[in-house]
């Protein structure tokens, strides 16, 4: 899908308060960066921001961090930040989700969300999927050793990509559900932009929570 330009969206971030400009210094030390020493979640492919923002709000004891590469989203993103006014546990990224390692420590994200992440349906591309084992590598790296993983696609597809991608990886599946909606597990839901959109026309939303082996877990520090 080609994005749309927005005039101004990438002097904006740049002046925004709300987006981490320099994010490498802060590897392992974003406790510092919030002042606190709560928990810290982030979402990778924020889109424009709805779901981690009524996290935050709802969740004051935890820090959030959402990830958007692509500026005509983010910059949606930041203006909702805007409008919100106080709210000091959440700040933005613009970055690309293979990089993270270079801003999270070891050990130091408790949770990610995958959240209607692109499926990137041709199978060349397989290993672009954020869901991927590739990528499942790279988050065992910056996950706490209780960290979790939760992800939410309408792609039934894409789900089944990601559930067999965890078992051969040796990923535990806490949860999974293939119509969230009306499952035990909707309790405390927060739907994102695509998920409102999706259930709306009757596609069921398939989500799923996992945790990586025992063996490659960092504890917490």
């Amino acid at each position: 899908m080609r994005l749309r330009n927005i005039r101004g969206a990438k002097e904006a971030i740049a002046a925004s308060p709300y987006v981490v400009q320099d994010a490498q210094q802060y590897r392992g030390r974003w406790n510092e960066f919030f002042g606190n020493c709560h928990p810290l979640h982030i979402e990778i492919g924020m889109g424009k921001g709805q779901f981690i923002t009524s996290l935050a709000q709802k969740n004051p004891g935890i820090n959030y961090i959402g990830i958007e590469l692509y500026e005509s989203v983010l910059i949606r993103a930041v203006t909702k930040r805007e409008a919100i006014g106080e709210c000091p546990n959440l700040i933005f990224l613009r970055y690309g989700a293979e990089h993270l390692e270079g801003v999270f420590a070891p050990g130091e994200v408790e949770r990610i969300y995958l959240n209607f992440s692109d499926p990137w349906p041709k199978e060349r591309h397989a290993k672009r999927r954020l869901t991927s084992k590739e990528f499942l590598l790279r988050y065992v790296k910056f996950l706490q050793s209780t960290g979790r993983i939760e992800f939410k696609t309408d792609n039934r597809a894409l789900f089944d990509f990601s559930l067999n991608q965890a078992e051969e990886m040796g990923w535990q599946l806490e949860e999974i559900s293939y119509d969230l909606h009306h499952s035990p597990y909707m309790e405390g839901n927060i739907m994102t932009e695509y998920e409102e959109r999706f259930s709306a026309l009757g596609n069921p939303i398939h989500r799923l929570v996992a945790f990586p082996p025992k063996d490659s877990q960092v504890p917490v520090s």
